[in-house]
């Protein structure tokens, strides 16, 4: 006789619905509403990133040496800082893709209860009556626990040319950070010579504006005298505040000048400090055959060594896309345990081997090859053109070092010229209110004249800068490591005496030592 099972008709209960109406409001009440930063916590990381800024620095204790100015850049250069942060986590990511690498081994547990046991029971399929009473082989309470060993060989093939992907983005990330180097160094080189004319013109300024005043004021007196003549008087007043006008300019422009430097040494801008430059102009010289300066160029240059290692991604990606198109292998080992008591065996070991593949990949093949090789010669025509644009600007650079040389050397004649003509105009000075403008307007003059003496080197220092830029000539050494700034300022006073070398000798050997 058949045996029929009556279950009763499922209906919410009265706890069931409290439960449900208690998780509705939570999770009305976890609804994200924007939350802005309050006026106190934006000033306290306002504060805490001013401290942080300068923090674990040393501070400037004496006089700034250029080669001092281009160790603390180096050291301390928020932006060099960064793309350093940068390497380093491409350099961690590295070492993550090579974890990929490796098998999977995966640890698994569990716990589970049911108020109820697992029954069930079972239906002849001719007669559609219940054939066996209802009956359960899991326990109520259930505990297990797994060990798996997996390998699966087209994910091996795969992670493999994705981690010699990452391995040259480590690459072109340190192309990166000698390019920003190379390019701190031409802007401290020019920076310094600003601030050091700010530094020797800056106290002649407030003299001469005072100067400038009194004789102003003695003008405007004898107006309301009318000691002279209306057009007289009033011809000397527009050329005295013609001429405190341009001194005004001139301070305006000198006080920019350090905060500048400041801000490539990461210094406070605000903090004064002082500068101890060389006693005499040193004009650079380059005389580098250019032919010599085009191989350096294109051997050294950080863009074209990126371009390479670009080039070699892209081989890369060929060959991650090809190997996805073969078949998945996968070999998987484990051991198992589970808490049932109806089970003969609670432990067990499981081995596999599994093969899948997507044969449509097959229609693809073409269309992937077909794309791998145009990003390839993408890749190969971008260093082509790179390495055109790379000997056009070693060209450019040695003519502008060139042109700024001769302007240092004009300048220079001019500034002997205008501060012999101060001095002649100060010793002819008479006691009259057209001696004064005389010698005020030959004062200011060779102030201007002296500060763009300082302003045509600095250009000329950059020109110097933007020639071993073009390049690709590295401020330190790779072999320095060091992090204190006394064994920086050695090893880039080193560097810049086999620069200046290298500019005037052949050395064919040592324009390539080094290259990454």
């Amino acid at each position: 006789m058949a045996v029929h099972s009556s279950r009763p008709a499922l209906h919410p209960t009265r706890p069931a619905l409290l439960a449900l109406s208690l998780v509705t409001v939570l999770l009305a009440g976890c609804a994200i509403s924007p939350k802005p930063f309050t006026a106190e916590e934006r000033a306290q990381t306002a504060q805490n990133d001013r401290a942080t800024m300068f923090a674990q620095q040393p501070a400037i204790t004496g006089p700034v040496t250029l080669e001092e100015a281009m160790a603390r850049a180096i050291r301390y250069n928020l932006d060099h800082r960064l793309k350093m942060m940068e390497e380093a986590l491409a350099q961690r990511q590295l070492d993550l893709s090579n974890f990929d690498l490796l098998p999977k081994l995966t640890a698994a547990a569990g716990y589970n209860n049911r108020n109820h046991p697992l029954a069930s029971s079972s239906t002849n399929v001719f007669t559609n009556e219940q054939s066996l009473a209802p009956s359960y082989s899991t326990d109520k309470t259930n505990r297990t626990a797994d060990l798996s060993f997996s390998w699966n060989v087209l994910d091996f093939g795969v992670s493999y040319f994705e981690a010699k992907q990452q391995a040259d983005h480590v690459l072109v990330l340190e192309q990166r950070r000698r390019k920003v180097v190379q390019l701190l160094m031409q802007q401290v080189r020019e920076a310094y010579w600003q601030a050091t004319g700010a530094q020797r013109l800056r106290d002649r300024i407030g003299p001469l504006l005072e100067q400038a005043g009194a004789a102003l004021t003695d003008s405007r007196q004898a107006q309301r005298e009318n000691l002279r003549a209306p057009m007289d008087t009033l011809n000397y007043q527009h050329a005295l505040l013609d001429l405190m006008r341009q001194l005004e300019d001139i301070r305006d422009n000198l006080e920019q000048a350090k905060p500048r430097l400041a801000s490539l040494m990461n210094v406070d801008p605000g903090r004064d400090y002082q500068l101890a430059p060389p006693a005499q102009f040193s004009v650079p010289q380059f005389d580098m055959p250019i032919a010599q300066m085009e191989e350096t160029a294109l051997e050294r240059r950080p863009e074209l060594v990126e371009a390479s290692y670009n080039e070699r991604i892209s081989v890369n990606e060929t060959h991650k896309a090809m190997a996805k198109l073969l078949p998945g292998i996968e070999l998987s080992f484990g051991q198992h345990y589970d808490s049932n008591s109806f089970l003969v065996y609670n432990n067990w070991r499981s081995a596999g081997v599994s093969v899948s593949w997507n044969l449509l990949n097959l229609l693809n093949v073409n269309n992937i090859r077909g794309a791998a090789a145009a990003q390839l010669d993408v890749a190969q025509t971008q260093r082509l053109a790179l390495s055109m644009a790379v000997l056009t600007q070693v060209h450019v650079a040695r003519a502008q070092l060139g042109a700024k040389q001769r302007q240092f050397d004009l300048l220079k004649q001019m500034n002997d010229v205008d501060q012999q003509i101060l001095q002649h105009t100060h010793n002819a000075t008479q006691a009259n209110a057209q001696g004064k403008l005389d010698e005020i307007r030959a004062a200011t003059g060779a102030m201007m004249s002296e500060l763009r003496l300082y302003q045509s080197y600095g250009e000329l220092e950059n020109a110097y800068g933007q020639v071993l830029a073009t390049l690709g000539l590295d401020p330190v050494p790779d072999s320095v490591q060091a992090k204190d700034l006394n064994t920086l300022e050695q090893a880039l006073r080193g560097e810049q005496q086999r620069w200046a070398a290298l500019g005037k000798t052949d050395a064919g050997a040592g324009a390539g030592a080094g290259a990454r």
